[in-house]
């Protein structure tokens, strides 16, 4: 590694410009899509699991397994209210993700969203928390 680059430090938000300008998604949202390509596969193919490679159906299980929210207006309304919230894409999905209780543990996760210069409160944290909670409650 030459001199000139930086290492990469997640909590710091140094993951790389590709990284940053990337869109991501949460399981959630993954989840959603492998499911709708799944049912796309069902009604084009007599048999779905000669469509299916092993690969997808894993990832499907994977997704489906560690998504928090399952509902489609859930995982829109997860989405818009981090989104509210001038977080990173990556800060946005490892939130969505998973989904800490406490601002304690949402810094801990992400200690990004302490950085100087667009440091979020305790206060603001625990509302975003709060929102989350009561989208996963009313799911």
């Amino acid at each position: 590694m030459s001199g000139e680059e930086e290492e990469e430090n997640a909590a710091e938000l140094k993951i790389g410009d590709e990284f940053l300008k990337a869109k991501c998604l949460m399981n959630c949202e993954v989840s959603l899509i492998l499911e709708h390509k799944y049912e796309q596969l069902q009604q084009v193919s007599e048999d779905p699991m000669n469509q299916v490679s092993q690969v997808f159906e894993k990832s499907l299980q994977y997704v489906k397994r560690f998504s928090r929210y399952k509902n489609p207006d859930a995982v829109r309304q997860v989405r818009e209210i981090l989104s509210r919230h001038q977080l990173t894409e990556f800060e946005l999905c490892v939130l969505g993700n998973l989904c800490p209780e406490t601002a304690e543990e949402a810094v801990a996760m992400v200690p990004s969203l302490k950085t100087k210069g667009r440091a979020h409160s305790d206060e603001a944290i625990e509302k975003m928390l709060n929102d989350l909670s009561l989208v996963k409650r009313f799911e």
